[in-house]
């Protein structure tokens, strides 16, 4: 089917997993990060050379020292009856020693610590970690994967080793408790007891461990596993207080709740290992999460064998466009209804770098808009980053913007330029609202990062220097609430993407509205 005869104000999108609790939102700047690491561990290692050669010295000294006190306190009066040695028992305890002394005084860590301090003003903070935890928490919802997973380095398209060990797993596990999140408290603290009982090493107890899990078990309402985790932290730290008061409550609660079953004898616990399936996530705030993460995963995609007959690809040249006839677009349908299609060599290799390269030091956090107060603000849900690049800051930002017109047909001279943070962006801009959304893929993805569209089932997913295209109104003006659509977290690997949000105003004469709702 697919084969053929022979930002700029551009939106520039990176995801994945900043300073002041954002660096985990951007593979793009936890890159510098690496090469800060390894910048730091060169210094450590000088400055352990640096320790080494000072306690050397000292041996040195002291190995000297050693010989002469043995000497000197075999026979004191005859040893100090030679003149030279008495000068060089007064020389030493007035010259040497004190020598000695600054040579031990002297601090070799001055250029470590220098380092650290030049370098902990971008180092992650608490926030980070927090929010890097969360990142991983997510992409185990979406794609259903256990934390056992995760713990091995288990991922798709891994290239790199990579593994969490039991204080690893426990400070996700803490991590998900202090949020109240108690369903991936269980998860990841189940982990750490399973790679403990496996005789990992660790410096975690065991105790602290199952006290986190046997309370988590308990807010899941499962009163039996509850209690026989507790027993097991009671057998471990008899002097535990709390669990033993939690153990107490626990057995009345359920004994309680048998009574007014009208059953007898306490409910044994499962002796199925806790895994992803064993309690159900709570339910969240966020519309349409179940679609969207099954689409995420590539289940109910809703491409049909006839739908997919009716999709076709051509060359375009924008209606003839100069620009576009001796080198016209590859253009491949991705979907039928609505209609989205995808342009082969959209962006050059070179034109990507440069975009990079100019987007990179301005990279913020993307927000969203609060469904209660309209306000643009950030989610844990959204962990992109984004910047805003206008057509006169650079020729190849020009030449991309003009090439979206080439192909579109559309003006862009009234898409959107900078990132409003007010509740009626749109109507600041006084352009209208988004007629169409180009996109552009600056990046493969090893997993994950697909473009979903819960409303019509629909997964795009990227390629590097490829476009889609979309109309997000109708002819009539109205909204074509069918191309909503949400982006896949990254499971493995970085996604660095340009939107161009193409507004109506001044596309009246390009295409011209209609007096129904057709694509």
């Amino acid at each position: 089917m697919r084969k053929y005869p022979s930002l700029l104000s551009l939106a520039l999108v990176c995801c994945c997993c900043s300073i002041q609790a954002e660096v985990f939102t951007s593979i793009g700047q936890m890159t510098d990060l690496i090469y800060t690491e390894k910048e730091l561990v060169q210094s450590l290692k000088e400055y352990i050379k640096a320790e080494e050669s000072k306690l050397d010295a000292v041996k040195s000294w002291a190995n000297k020292l050693d010989v002469l006190t043995r000497a000197s306190t075999l026979d004191p009066e005859g040893y100090l009856a030679h003149p030279v040695n008495a000068y060089k028992l007064m020389k030493r305890l007035n010259t040497e020693w004190s020598e000695l002394e600054s040579l031990v005084l002297q601090d070799p860590s001055d250029g470590f610590i220098s380092n650290m301090t030049v370098h902990r003003q971008y180092f992650p903070d608490q926030e980070d970690e927090k929010g890097a935890a969360k990142a991983l928490m997510r992409l185990q919802d979406t794609y259903k994967l256990d934390s056992e997973s995760f713990a091995r380095g288990k991922l798709p398209g891994m290239h790199h080793n990579a593994i969490l060990t039991v204080d690893d797993c426990y400070d996700m596990g803490k991590t998900a408790y202090n949020e109240a999140d108690y369903y991936h408290a269980v998860l990841w603290m189940q982990q750490a007891l399973r790679q403990m009982d496996a005789e990992e090493e660790h410096v975690v107890s065991k105790a602290d461990v199952l006290d986190y899990l046997s309370y988590s078990v308990y807010q899941m309402g499962d009163l039996p596993r509850a209690i026989e985790l507790t027993r097991r932290l009671v057998a471990i730290d008899s002097s535990h207080q709390r669990a033993g008061e939690n153990l107490r409550y626990f057995e009345k609660l359920l004994s309680k709740q048998l009574n007014e079953l009208n059953q007898e004898g306490q409910e044994p616990a499962t002796e199925e290992p806790i895994q992803l399936g064993t309690y159900k996530r709570p339910k969240d705030y966020l519309p349409e999460r179940e679609i969207y993460e099954a689409l995420c995963r590539g289940e109910g995609v809703k491409m049909t064998t006839e739908r997919r007959s009716r999709l076709y690809c051509r060359y375009h040249d924008g209606n003839r466009n100069p620009r576009l006839l001796l080198q016209p677009m590859k253009e491949e349908d991705e979907w039928d209804s609505p209609h989205i299609v995808r342009y082969l060599n959209a962006l050059s290799d070179q034109e990507i770098e440069k975009i990079k390269e100019l987007a990179k030091p301005r990279l913020a956090r993307a927000t969203v808009r609060d469904p209660i107060t309209g306000i643009l603000t950030t989610a844990n849900y959204r962990v992109s980053k984004s910047a805003w690049l206008e057509g006169e800051e650079d020729p190849v930002i020009e030449r991309v913007n003009q090439r979206i017109e080439d192909i579109t047909g559309l003006t862009t001279q009234t898409a959107e330029l900078l990132q409003k943070e007010e509740p009626d962006a749109f109507k600041t801009l006084g352009t209208g609202n988004r007629v169409a959304t180009f996109l552009n893929y600056m990046s493969d993805v090893e997993a994950g990062g697909a473009t979903v569209f819960p409303d019509f089932g629909a997964a795009i997913y990227p390629k590097k220097g490829t476009a889609v295209f979309w109309y997000n109104l109708f002819r009539s003006g109205e909204g074509d609430y069918r191309t909503r659509h949400a982006a896949c977290p990254v499971l493995v690997g970085s996604k660095w993407v340009s939107n161009k949000w193409i507004h109506e105003r001044g596309q009246e004469f390009r295409r011209p509205c209609g007096l129904t709702e057709v694509d």
